[in-house]
């Protein structure tokens, strides 16, 4: 009520703030429900509104708004796709004619090339490499005998011995006229520091960070980061998979080794690699073009493994990854062998991954027994019971912190890159994966899959049920909140 002299009282400003704070919580859940997301993603984004008004508001406007369709990423899919027309020409039209592909391989082909323009390659070869030191000795050889240009894209580049290293390669190249480029993640880099990116462009490497969140343009994308791990050397052999340029690669953790998978590909695949390069250079340089033929050198490879090369992210008209994991899934007979440090399936890859074990496919999924997020961990563990109660083996690696991103099927079928089993790869981040249809380099993953499990412990009903009370307890809490991480 006013009171005489015209001014408010204390009661009257408490019940407009009281009516103005509840009307600014109803629009932001508006706002949640009207991006259409996941049903499990939104309901995460309520409570946290709802719990913590200010805070969740704040955090949602700032990292939760929806830019999937924003001009940005439309721009960015319409130039992803011309430039996939230019370097591919008839091949996204028809597939290539290769006896050594089943039937129901040809389905998950199609699949990919529709949702993402991925076409089948099938002159290749391709290099298994596990952990650290296997990959970077193989990595950094081919950089030092570069003659033209290198492209390096990592979610993190950090400082330290294993960047001292890779810097002294890339200068001494620069020296000597090759092109260096670098793209980093503003989030995934920022422990990669401001001198060390000064002594970068000093030695003549055109480096960007991804969508800088303190960029005015890109402020507003920081919930969209660039995942992905390539690199390519003189167009002749490109790298990829789930190593990042970090000390813990190489040093291990507390606890134990880094674990993690990378390939080294030769061949036609190798254009492919560097066409999502090129692309994702345009975008973080404002359209600066590398599509000329001086970066695609025609393959000499005879060898046959037919593959392809997804990509997708907040630019993609589908969540074409997720796709390809629900499609191989889908046509396993025999089995299905899962590696990944994060096991947040939505419940499509959750319906799949029940339904071939129902179906008496021998599905074993490999996690770590600690992540490197204990609310992501809880969340992981969340899902265990239920893919038990279907026949899903699981089991929880000790040796160390288990980074791997792969898949095995079949003896047919393998799929290896920067992708995880979560909402975070399936909708947000921009990704790559490599899908081979070979069966030597599938047989080779499905041995080292088999001896990280001697490194594993099986989760049996016992087994579980004697986990902490705290991680019982936070198990459901972290799987609500986990999208938001």
């Amino acid at each position: 009520m006013f009171l005489i002299n015209g001014t408010f009282s204390f009661t009257d400003i408490w019940t407009i703030l009281s009516f103005s704070y509840t009307a600014l919580v109803v629009i932001t859940v508006l706002m949640v429900v009207a991006e259409r997301r996941e049903p499990v993603q939104t309901l995460a984004w309520i409570m946290v509104i709802t719990m913590f008004p200010v805070g969740g508001m704040i955090l949602f406007l700032a990292f939760g708004r929806n830019h999937r369709k924003a001009r940005t990423f439309m721009q960015k899919e319409l130039f992803d796709n011309q430039l996939m027309e230019q370097v591919c020409g008839r091949q996204l039209q028809e597939l290539p004619r290769c006896d050594e592909l089943a039937d129901v391989d040809r389905h998950l082909i199609k699949l990919m090339l529709n949702n993402s323009r991925s076409v089948l390659t099938l002159n290749n070869r391709v290099e298994l490499l596990n952990n650290g030191d296997e990959c970077f000795p193989r990595m950094f050889e081919d950089m030092r005998h570069a003659e033209h240009f290198i492209h390096i894209e990592f979610y993190a580049i950090e400082s330290g011995h294993l960047f001292e290293e890779l810097f002294a390669i890339l200068a001494e190249r620069a020296a000597a006229g090759v092109e260096v480029r670098v793209i980093y993640d503003s989030i995934g880099g920022r422990a990669l520091r401001k001198e060390d990116i000064e002594r970068m462009k000093q030695a003549g490497f055109d480096i960007h960070s991804f969508a800088p969140v303190f960029n005015r343009r890109f402020s507003s994308l920081a919930n969209y980061r660039n995942h992905r791990k390539i690199v390519v050397v003189d167009g002749k052999c490109g790298y990829t998979g789930g190593m990042n340029i970090a000390d813990r690669y190489v040093d291990g953790v507390r606890g134990g080794i880094w674990r993690d998978v990378h390939i080294r590909i030769e061949g036609e695949a190798v254009a492919l690699l560097q066409t999502i390069f090129v692309a994702d250079w345009a975008f973080v340089t404002d359209g600066q073009t590398l599509n000329s033929a001086h970066y695609y050198t025609p393959s000499t490879v005879d060898s046959v493994c037919p593959m392809q090369i997804a990509s997708s992210g907040p630019d993609s008209s589908f969540a074409s990854i997720k796709h390809s994991y629900f499609a191989a899934i889908g046509k396993a007979q025999k089995y299905v062998y899962i590696s990944t440090p994060y096991l947040l399936p939505d419940n499509a890859i959750l319906t799949a991954l029940r339904v071939a074990a129902l179906s008496g496919v021998d599905v074993r999924v490999l996690i770590p027994v600690r992540g490197d997020n204990v609310v992501v961990a809880w969340a992981s563990y969340a899902y265990v019971d239920a893919l038990m109660a279907a026949g899903v083996k699981v089991y929880l690696y000790h040796k160390g912190f288990n980074h791997s991103k792969f898949i095995v099927i079949d003896d047919e079928l393998c799929t290896v890159g920067s992708a995880n089993l979560d909402y975070r790869s399936f909708e947000d981040d921009f990704e790559v994966q490599a899908i081979i249809y070979d069966n030597p380099t599938t047989c080779a993953l499905r041995t080292h899959f088999l001896a990280d499990l001697e490194d594993a412990i099986e989760v049996t009903p016992d087994y579980w049920a004697g986990r902490s009370r705290l991680s019982k307890l936070m198990e459901p809490v972290a799987k609500l909140l986990a999208p938001l991480f």
